[in-house]
């Protein structure tokens, strides 16, 4: 692949692109509304995607860690770090008067707007850029949407994934001939408006038993209708693989996660949350695949791929889109 030169310079740059950019990328201890920041990064960027600057922090979550396997930060590591509302007011130097870039932008905003709100502040971003969005704008000949895929495209050397502050690097290098190539074509970028967020679980965290010992019991809840997934099913999930829109996703026991936001971030992924197990389910996740329910039963009687909730999870940030 070639890389872009510079070719596109200020005379030639479509006025209507914003002024500087926030790459930022921050780790987690999982994904639900209660779940903490442990690490974040931001590279700023100027109008053409050249870097600034960079910063990069560990974040005290004040609970357990989460999936240690997967960030690296474990509670002794994390110890010592500053709280989120120490850290609030330079982050804020950091992202304001910018675009948030982030790859899947729509969960690190998130994540970000939660901590601010439960520090009694706001976030200073109005609009994001999804870096996944851009790429099928640009129509990358990407073989998925991960950020290793779209680094290796533009010849970025990942060095720790899952490291905020490398996560970050990678996608400010990969950003910026992204957008060269956006500017060149005039294409429009896809910008979305960030609202702050007010709504967060402010009780006490429990004990993130859904990584280290049992699970949480749930209790009975009536099912809720949902729309039809839009998309067909595109058959079984495949190990190594990513997840794509369409698949038919069933859920057994209990998850450390709340089983409704679970379900929910899937609808939003674009997968179909499958109510029992069939021929045709595409996946089942569960954290006890030797129980004896209906749903593990039928999904080793026909064969169906099983995932635990972590590994469901990080499945859930990259979803291929649906064929078309």
């Amino acid at each position: 692949m070639t890389m872009l030169d510079d070719r596109t310079t200020a005379a030639t740059w479509p006025a209507a692109y914003p002024q500087g950019y926030a790459v930022v990328d921050v780790e987690t201890t999982g994904l639900a509304r209660d779940d903490r920041i442990v690490s974040a990064a931001v590279y700023r960027l100027d109008v053409q995607g050249n870097v600034e600057d960079h910063w990069y922090t560990l974040v005290n979550p004040e609970r357990d860690p989460g999936p240690v396997w997967i960030h690296g930060l474990t509670s002794d590591v994390l110890a010592g770090a500053p709280l989120f509302p120490e850290i609030a007011e330079e982050f804020s130097a950091r992202l304001d008067g910018r675009v948030l870039v982030a790859h899947n932008a729509m969960f690190d905003w998130q994540m970000i707007a939660r901590e601010y709100a439960r520090a009694d502040r706001a976030a200073p971003v109005r609009q994001r850029l999804c870096t996944i969005a851009l790429s099928k704008e640009l129509a990358l000949p990407l073989p998925n949407h991960k950020l290793e895929s779209l680094a290796a495209h533009f010849g970025v050397v990942q060095q720790r994934a899952h490291n905020a502050l490398d996560d970050a690097r990678v996608l400010a290098e990969a950003f910026r001939p992204s957008l060269h190539a956006a500017a060149e074509r005039n294409v429009r970028l896809p910008l979305l408006e960030c609202r702050p967020l007010t709504e967060w679980a402010s009780a006490p965290a429990q004990p993130r038993i859904g990584y280290q010992g049992g699970y949480r019991q749930t209790s009975w809840r009536p099912s809720r209708k949902r729309p039809a997934c839009p998309y067909p099913n595109p058959g079984r999930y495949e190990t190594d693989k990513p997840l794509k829109q369409g698949m038919r996703v069933a859920f057994s026991g209990d998850t450390s996660v709340d089983r409704e936001l679970l379900e929910d971030r899937t609808v939003e992924a674009g997968l179909h949350v499958a109510t029992s197990v069939s021929r045709v389910t595409s996946l089942l996740v569960t954290n006890d695949p030797d129980s004896a329910t209906s749903k593990t039963v039928k999904a080793k009687s026909f064969g169906t791929p099983v995932v635990d909730e972590a590994a469901y999870t990080q499945l859930l940030r990259d979803v291929a889109p649906a064929d078309e």
